[in-house]
């Protein structure tokens, strides 16, 4: 877009005039993508594998078949939530975790339908590391006696003084536990700590209890079993407890303990469980699910499709130079050239191909004359020109119109600047100074420039 721009600004035109017609330009783009994107049904699994697939296949795991597009699809259509009038909402951010355990084979990669953390109970000997349909309860306070927000200073007379103070902070905290054990949970977990005392309590109940938990794990295990987040024991409700999960269990994988809360009836929230032989790859292996989960949700929030292989891009330029002709003025060059600008994507992909450009790009250019065929792109691998339908190579259409918006606006930007202050001193080399002035000899004809200077 700038490199075709610059011809313009040579010859003079005003930024302004260029910037409204790549305006112009791009809502007509927009309008054409509109009009050959193909709508598709987003709960078709094996037309949503294939698209994850056509957008990963250039990828290390590419070799491993379908694994990586089945974790994707199943972690996006858990944690996707409805919003009404046909739109979903996919937070995979948030609400899905990739959990990395180095040993195993890739092929034990699994989508959780629950949340896993790497803790282990407060009390192992004493407290339940299987739990089938728990009763959990969450909270965010800590289940010890307050300390003091600045020093506290006791002054205690008699010895009997002593063990009154024990007794209110032992009765505080069994205070704390009867108002949790009054809802029979068979699970607490805390984000903030917990006493040995309340350890006791609990665990002499028959509870199991996780403390120091991170606030984004807490709130994945509330959008997995139906639980709420308390803020204190004492408001706690029955509603509040989580009843949908169907196991809670903790496992020793390697030399770590992983708690899992699994079989949840309805998870908004997810782990993906990543095993591989070694860290790097298990790394690898993480950059190209958090692509496919990407494409996944795109498609999940619309599900439209436009051809790949620099179709789109053709259809495009095409039309736009089909109406660059019915605009007036001196905005018709600019328009015409932010057309031309478009054809730089299939001409790339015709290089990388290592295909004659000039002969591809004509005949390209002839099949999509009057914005025909839009379907008719580059083969990335073979470099011939062949129908993207037949060979499943899709763009989503968020991406795709995105893609437009951010390179004209961007451009748009950049051609607006006039001048650029800098307030940052060019570094010297080191030992570089100012050269010293060489002495300056006068000549006859400085003379007459000369003041004259009194005696």
């Amino acid at each position: 877009m700038l490199h075709v721009a610059e011809d313009f600004i040579d010859k003079n035109y005003h930024p302004t005039v260029i910037c409204r017609a790549y305006n112009k330009a791009l809502e007509d783009a927009v309008a054409v993508l509109d009009k050959i994107a193909m709508p598709i049904d987003a709960k078709d699994r094996a037309t949503m594998l294939g698209l994850v697939k056509s957008c990963i296949g250039t990828k290390f795991t590419s070799q491993f078949g379908d694994l990586i597009a089945d974790l994707a699809i199943d972690a996006t259509t858990t944690v996707g939530v409805d919003l009404g009038q046909g739109l979903r909402d996919v937070d995979i951010k948030k609400y899905i975790k990739v959990e990395k355990v180095p040993g195993g084979q890739l092929e034990d990669s699994r989508v959780l339908k629950g949340v896993m953390f790497n803790k282990d109970v407060v009390a192992p000997g004493k407290m339940r590391r299987k739990i089938v349909n728990p009763r959990i309860i969450l909270l965010d306070s800590p289940l010890e006696y307050k300390k003091g927000e600045n020093q506290t200073n006791a002054e205690l007379v008699k010895e009997e003084d002593w063990a009154v103070l024990l007794k209110i902070e032992e009765e505080y905290i069994e205070n704390l536990c009867m108002q949790i054990l009054k809802f029979k949970p068979d699970l607490v977990i805390t984000e903030k700590g917990l006493s040995d005392l309340a350890c006791h309590y609990l665990s002499k109940a028959g509870v199991s209890a996780i403390r120091r938990l991170r606030k984004t794990d807490n709130n994945r295990i509330a959008k997995a079993c139906g639980a709420v987040i308390v803020n204190r024991p004492d408001e706690l409700q029955e509603s509040d407890v989580g009843t949908g999960a169907g196991l809670f269990e903790v496992k020793k994988i390697g030399d770590e303990f992983l708690a899992f809360i699994v079989d949840c009836k309805d998870p908004k929230a997810c782990t993906v469980l990543l095993r591989g032989a070694s860290k790097d790859l298990l790394n690898e292996v993480e950059r190209n699910l958090q692509d496919a989960m990407s494409v996944a949700r795109n498609i999940i929030k619309n599900p439209k499709l436009v051809p790949g292989g620099g179709a789109t891009e053709l259809t495009v330029s095409a039309t736009l130079k089909q109406k660059s002709s019915s605009i007036e003025g001196i905005e018709k060059w600019p328009y015409e050239a932010a057309a031309i600008a478009f054809e730089a994507i299939p001409r790339t992909l015709a290089q990388n191909c290592g295909v004659n450009v000039i002969r591809t790009m004509t005949a390209l250019q002839g099949k999509h004359a009057n914005g025909e065929n839009a379907w008719v792109g580059i083969d990335g691998n073979t470099g011939a020109i062949s129908d993207m339908k037949e060979q499943k190579i899709w763009d989503a259409y968020n991406v795709k119109a995105q893609t437009f918006k951010t390179a004209i606006e961007a451009a748009c930007m950049l051609l607006r600047i006039d001048d650029i202050v800098s307030g940052i001193k060019k570094k010297q080399a080191p030992g570089a100074g100012q050269a010293p002035s060489k002495p300056k000899i006068e000549t006859e004809a400085d003379a007459d420039g000369e003041q004259i200077l009194p005696d």
